[in-house]
C-alpha cells in the first residue's frame, strides 16, 4: 500500500519537478533579520504590524518531516501530514464507518480519484501540507494567502464581520478571523462536499466546521493548529498541528495543474 501511495503521489506531482528545482529568483527578501555571522536569523523575534500585532506576512514552505525512498527523495518532498492528515494522532483520525470504507477504497485506487488528480482545488488542509509555498499578504483588515498552486488565493477577513450565510459552497470556504493575544483564530464555514483531507483520502463534507490557529513564534516559524468538527465524517473533533517555514531570496511561481496535463487519462487506480 505504501508504494502505491508513492506512486500516487509521483503521478500528481510530476508536472511540478521543474517549479520547485527552478525556484526563482535569487532576489533577497527585505528586512531579514541577520545573526553576528551574517547569515539569516531565523529564530530573531516576530516581526509585527504598527498595531502590535504579529505579522504573518512572508512566504512560508511545508515541513518535509517524510522519511525518504530507499531511492532517495526527489525534488518534490512531501511531508507526513500530505499523505496522512492524521498521522500524528495516536488512534489515527475518528472516521465515521462510511468515512472509513471511503478511504480505504480510495486507497486501494491508488488515490485516483482525488480531485487534485484532476486539478480541483484541494481545499485548505491540502494547502497547508502541500509542497508548494504560500505568499500571507496581512494588511488591516484581511489576511491573503496567495498559493503558489494554481495561483488561486484564499481570503481571511479579520475586520469584524461575522461568518456568512452560506448561499454557495466553495473549495476554501469562507473564512473570518479574530487575535486573541499572539493567536490569530481563524473560523471556517461552507465547504464544498467531497473535500479530501489528504492523499489517503480521508473525506471532509459540507458539513464541516474548521477552525484554524495561526502563530508565528519567530522570525522563521510559523504554527498553524486546525481543529475540524465534521459529524457527518467524523465522529468527534480533531485537531492536528503543523509548522511552516519562511521561504528566503525566492518568489511564487507559475504552477497550472492543466497546462500540458497528460496524467490523468492514464490513471486506472492499480
Amino acid at each position: 500500500m505504501a508504494m502505491k501511495i508513492v506512486t500516487g503521489i509521483a503521478i500528481m506531482l510530476s508536472a511540478l519537478t521543474g517549479t520547485v528545482s527552478a525556484q526563482w529568483l535569487k532576489y533577497p527578501t527585505a528586512g531579514v533579520p541577520k545573526a553576528s555571522s551574517g547569515r539569516p536569523d531565523l529564530t530573531a523575534p516576530t516581526p509585527r504590524t504598527s498595531d502590535g500585532k504579529p505579522d504573518l506576512s512572508g512566504i512560508w514552505d511545508i515541513e518535509h518531516n517524510r522519511p525518504c525512498p530507499p531511492g532517495g527523495c526527489a525534488d518534490m518532498e512531501v511531508g507526513q501530514e500530505f499523505v496522512n492528515i492524521g498521522w500524528s494522532l495516536k488512534d489515527g483520525l475518528p472516521y465515521q464507518s462510511w468515512a472509513a470504507d471511503a478511504r480505504k477504497a480510495r486507497m486501494n485506487d491508488n488515490g485516483k480519484d482525488d480531485p487534485g488528480s484532476y486539478c480541483l482545488p484541494g481545499g485548505v488542509v491540502k494547502a497547508h501540507t502541500t509542497p508548494l509555498l504560500q505568499k500571507y499578504v496581512q494588511i488591516p483588515g484581511l489576511l491573503l494567502i496567495l498559493k503558489e498552486q494554481n495561483k488561486t488565493y484564499r481570503q481571511i477577513f479579520t475586520d469584524g464581520r461575522p461568518l456568512p450565510e452560506v448561499e454557495q459552497p466553495s473549495f476554501d470556504g469562507y473564512s473570518t478571523g479574530k487575535w486573541d493575544g499572539d493567536t490569530l483564530i481563524v473560523q471556517t464555514v461552507g465547504f464544498k462536499d467531497g473535500t479530501w483531507l489528504d492523499r489517503s483520502g480521508s473525506p471532509m463534507t459540507d458539513t464541516a466546521k474548521m477552525t484554524e490557529r495561526f502563530r508565528r513564534v519567530n522570525y522563521g516559524k510559523l504554527e498553524i493548529e486546525i481543529t475540524v468538527d465534521d459529524p457527518k465524517a467524523y465522529t468527534a473533533p480533531w485537531t492536528v498541528k503543523l509548522n511552516h517555514f519562511i521561504a528566503l531570496d525566492t518568489e511564487l511561481l507559475d504552477y497550472i495543474c492543466l497546462e500540458n496535463e497528460k496524467d490523468a487519462r492514464h490513471m486506472v487506480g492499480r
